[in-house]
């Protein structure tokens, strides 16, 4: 299926951990009517849909996407949503990218958010490889690799396979 290439995680195991995220962001937000996930694109975002549909499947808290794009090589003043300013006013919001790598995707969508008051901002990744040069750090995180930096851990979406190969 994936020849050259090393499986960390199958399919199986990427439906579990995004399960387990989904419930630790429900636990996390317990008493909210609504929460927004913001979702970097491109895989950020269907991580983020992912979320969604199981926060709303295990809870009654209304989720509300955003997507979140940017130039990922040069993110300065490249940041743009999906949702107006009003929407996520106010509100407990999680942003949510496939891969924590360098921070750089991460620390920018958060900065874009914390021009408006919020309840709270919190992170979520499916692999945390341990490399930034940023201060932010996964909140919620399916796997945390210790890889070199020359390594490349790719995440890939399908139906029914998904896998995080490296």
């Amino acid at each position: 299926m994936y020849p050259d290439q090393n499986i960390i995680l199958t399919h199986e195991q990427i439906q579990h951990k995004i399960k387990r995220i989904a419930y630790q962001i429900y636990e996390t937000n317990v008493e909210e009517d609504e929460i927004i996930i913001a979702g970097v694109a491109e895989n950020g975002y269907i991580f983020a849909e992912r979320l969604k549909s199981i926060v709303e499947e295990i809870s009654e808290i209304k989720v509300t996407l955003c997507k979140i794009s940017m130039d990922k090589k040069s993110p300065q003043n490249t940041v743009k949503t999906s949702l107006d300013i009003t929407d996520y006013t106010n509100k407990a919001l999680i942003i949510a990218d496939d891969v924590l790598n360098s921070g750089t995707a991460l620390i920018y969508g958060v900065n874009y958010f914390l021009n408006v008051p919020l309840k709270r901002v919190k992170t979520a990744v499916l692999v945390n490889r341990n490399h930034k040069k940023y201060p932010i750090k996964a909140d919620f995180k399916g796997i945390s690799l210790s890889t070199s930096l020359h390594e490349h851990v790719v995440v890939t979406f399908g139906e029914k396979d998904n896998a995080v190969l490296k």
